[in-house]
């Protein structure tokens, strides 16, 4: 069975940092480009950050640049979503998805349609 499981999540303070982990089982993930994203409550999900496939490619959305760090180690199957300096506003649900090459091909980094694999999520809470 393929499947992405996310790790990570938890509540934290404003100005604290969480280090969220995607894992893939079934698969491997070295020739898969990997995104993350989140959903707020009432909001549409949103691309955060993605990573290509070597690991020597990787876009942030505005909003986390300078923040949040991706980071893939193929050995382990496993990419990392290191979220600093947190915020109220990065509460959400976060997302790992794998896609193919072509997401950078066509810089569409951030369209779902483009990915196949979809993890469950994990939550991230942001508040004193």
């Amino acid at each position: 069975q393929l499947q992405l499981v996310e790790s990570g999540g938890g509540l934290v303070q404003p100005g604290g940092s969480l280090r969220l982990s995607c894992a893939a089982s079934g698969f491997t993930l070295d020739n898969y480009v990997i995104g993350w994203f989140r959903q707020a409550p009432g909001k549409e999900r949103e691309g955060v950050s993605c990573i290509s496939s070597s690991g020597g490619n990787t876009n942030y959305a505005d909003s986390v640049k300078g923040r949040f760090t991706i980071s893939r180690d193929n050995v382990k199957n496993t990419v990392y979503l290191q979220m600093n300096s947190l915020k109220p506003e990065d509460t959400a649900v976060y997302y790992c998805a794998a896609g193919g090459p072509e997401i950078y091909y066509k810089r569409s980094y951030y369209s779902t349609s483009l990915y196949d694999y979809w993890g469950q999520g994990t939550q991230v809470t942001v508040s004193s």
